[in-house]
Formats: structure tokens, C-alpha cells, sequence
């Protein structure tokens, strides 16, 4: 069985992180690990609190990981300071480690700040130009971008901004009143547009991370990037198309749809 790591913070209401992360991987078909970089108080209304881990105990996390269960893929979620990201990217380089996706978090959809702003330089210096793709949204794109994105063709010269600067291919994230849900990929000097329809489902916290650790877990199953990046953005859509609804009490609805759908077979 093909293993991955997901390198990423714990979401207490199971829709996004490392619950996330294990369960798509697990419905993808891989061995799910992980090293915990924070632990956070949150649910789909939004972050409470965020607790970090010391960096010398998430370099004990991944060398307890690597030495014994090396990962064929690694996914990269919500990494806070710059001191986590110097620890994550120094151990990687040690393991050699392969097929890296970075799926920069730096604000949460209800608008709670990830990513300390000093520590973007260090993410674009240490991370991405270890990574086999970075997975930005727009707003995050903009950031690693300096530009606005407010067109089709604004993602594309954005995505071979990111690309140039930082040396890794990306997937830019279509969605946020643009463009639907028509995902960008650019890699290799070319752009791919990998395109979705936009469904109607409220139930979408946690989409980032699990999009990005199904293509961790089909790049660790052996498929080139795009292939990942395909059956990951299917998996994801069936998912959401599935319209699993957990919603209780007074929250505006629950999440996690990785483990919906007869959509698990296919992702075998």
C-alpha cells in the first residue's frame, strides 16, 4: 500500500486538516500519517484559537515518520511561523522526500489569518521550490502573485508568476465569484485548465485540504501531476455532489464530505 504525510493543522470540528487529510487519503487509497503543526479551535463559523507546536517536537514527528514508514507523498496544509516552515523544509531535504504539495493556508474561509505575514517570505524561500505543485486559491494568489486576479486570463499570467518566481508548478484554484470552478495548472511552460461547474452546496468547508491531499495520494499511487490533479478535482466534486449534510444545533451546516458517495470506489 502507498503511504502519504499530511504536514498540517488539527481542525477540532473534523472538516478540514489533518482529519481531512487522513480521511481522503484513506478514501484515495493510501496510508495517511501525520505530523501536527498546530492545534486549532475551530468549526465551520469559524477559528476560536490556534495552538502551535514547538518546531523541535514537529521535527520529532517527522523523523519518527520518515525512519520507519518513509511517505511516497507529502502534503503541506497550515503551517503558522516561519520557524515551523524552516524545521518542515530543512527535514524534507534531509529525507529527500518526494511528490510535496503545498497547499499555502493563510486565511481561513471565515476570514481567520493562518499564515503570520512574516512568515509568507519563508514559505516562498524554503517551501514552494521543494514542492511538486503548490494548490493557491485566489486570494492566496494574489499574495504569492503581487497581482490582482480578477479574470481567466489574469489566473493564467498569475499562475506563471508563481511559477517563475518560486520554481513550482501550481494549480490555481478558480472559484471566489470567478470563473466558476475552473481550476489552472501550469507546469512545464504550459497552462491546463482542468474545468468544474460550480455546485450548490453549502457543506464546503475543508475543500482546499482535501483537494490537495487527494493529489498527494494519487501522486504517491504513482500518476503524473496532471492525472492527480484530475481524478483529485472528480473526487472532490463528487463529493460535494453527494450533498452530505451533518448540520446540527445552530451551526450554518456541518462539512466533511471526504467520506461521501459511491465516488470512494471510483477513487480507488
Amino acid at each position: 500500500m502507498k503511504t502519504a504525510l499530511s504536514i498540517a493543522g488539527s481542525d477540532s470540528s473534523g472538516g478540514a486538516g489533518i482529519q481531512a487529510d487522513i480521511k481522503t487519503m484513506t478514501m484515495n487509497g493510501v496510508f495517511a500519517m501525520t505530523a501536527v503543526t498546530a492545534l486549532t479551535a475551530q468549526n465551520t463559523t469559524g477559528v476560536t484559537g490556534i495552538l502551535e507546536v514547538d518546531p523541535p517536537f514537529l521535527a520529532q514527528q517527522l523523523d519518527a515518520v520518515f525512519s520507519d514508514i518513509r511517505p511516497d507523498a507529502v502534503k503541506i496544509g497550515m503551517v503558522a511561523s516561519s520557524a515551523l516552515i524552516r524545521v518542515i523544509a530543512e527535514r524534507l531535504r534531509h529525507y529527500q522526500a518526494a511528490n510535496i504539495v503545498v497547499d499555502p493556508v493563510m486565511v481561513s474561509t471565515s476570514g481567520a489569518r493562518l499564515l503570520q505575514e512574516d512568515a509568507v517570505s519563508e514559505l516562498t524561500a524554503s517551501l514552494l521550490p521543494l514542492a511538486a505543485v503548490a494548490t493557491p486559491n485566489i486570494p492566496e494568489a494574489e499574495i504569492l502573485s503581487g497581482m490582482d486576479i480578477k479574470s481567466a486570463a489574469d489566473m493564467e499570467r498569475a499562475a506563471e508568476k508563481i511559477n517563475r518566481d518560486f520554481g513550482c508548478p501550481v494549480l490555481l484554484k478558480g472559484g471566489h465569484d470567478l470563473n466558476d470552478a475552473n481550476d489552472l495548472l501550469f507546469c512545464g511552460g504550459r497552462s491546463q485548465w482542468f474545468p468544474g461547474r460550480r455546485i450548490d452546496n453549502p457543506n464546503t468547508h475543508g475543500t482546499g485540504c482535501t483537494l490537495s491531499s487527494a493529489i498527494a495520494a494519487n501522486l504517491a499511487k504513482g500518476f503524473d501531476l496532471a492525472e492527480a490533479v484530475r481524478r483529485a478535482k472528480d473526487y472532490v466534486s463528487g463529493c460535494l455532489a453527494a450533498q452530505l449534510d451533518l448540520g446540527r444545533g445552530s451551526g450554518p451546516m456541518a462539512h466533511n464530505f471526504a467520506l461521501t458517495g459511491e465516488f470512494v470506489k471510483e477513487a480507488r
